[in-house]
């Protein structure tokens, strides 16, 4: 059962609350009891206003945004104008190639970038890549990628224990994101979905 509120009105005839209020020394005075009731009143309706105002407005799902995106916010988020103007002060002197992950980003139309930046002050949520594994198609192995050389990449057909069972050390890595595979030279594998967890 909802408590149906009115408007609150003064109680105190001929006199305004702030003076009922500053004058502190005698407590329970008829006008400061007046005041104190008329205040709580006050503060009542404010809060059913509130709650109503909440109830009617649906709330704005919070901003997803890649993970450079949101270590780049981090960075900036004290002098967020300066950085937005910045960096598209960069794109506009760069080739679209030479644009790093941030600044293609930034270049896109479809995420509404400056839109999103500043909406990031109420929170956000980082985007979780999709990750795949490479399964030879032929002989049912995995490609695995080296991690021990910084300089290039190694890539090799993985023999242990199968990756989809067993947790696989930091020495190799398994698992891809579909950019990484669009920019690799695959062949005919199947993209086996990384489940949440792994």
């Amino acid at each position: 059962m909802t408590k149906e509120m009115k408007r609150p009105t003064s109680h105190i005839s001929g006199n305004s609350i702030k003076p009922a209020l500053s004058k502190a020394v005698e407590f329970y005075t008829d006008n400061n009891r007046q005041a104190y009731e008329c205040i709580h009143e006050r503060d009542e309706y404010i809060d059913y206003l509130e709650s109503k105002l909440s109830n009617a407005r649906p709330q704005q799902p919070l901003p997803v945004v890649p993970e450079c995106v949101a270590k780049w916010y981090e960075e900036k988020k004290n002098k967020l104008e300066l950085a937005v103007y910045k960096i598209n002060t960069l794109i506009d002197k760069k080739s679209f190639n030479d644009l790093t992950k941030i600044e293609k980003w930034f270049e896109g139309v479809e995420n509404k970038p400056i839109e999103t930046i500043f909406k990031m002050k109420d929170g956000y949520q980082v985007e979780k890549p999709q990750l795949f594994y490479l399964r030879d198609e032929l002989t049912g192995q995995f490609l695995a990628k080296d991690n021990q050389f910084k300089n290039e990449d190694r890539y090799f057909f993985w023999t242990g224990a199968d990756p989809l069972t067993h947790s696989i050390g930091t020495a190799w890595k398994l698992s891809f994101t579909q950019q990484e595979i669009d920019s690799m030279e695959t062949g005919s594998y199947e993209l086996v979905p990384v489940e949440d967890g792994e």
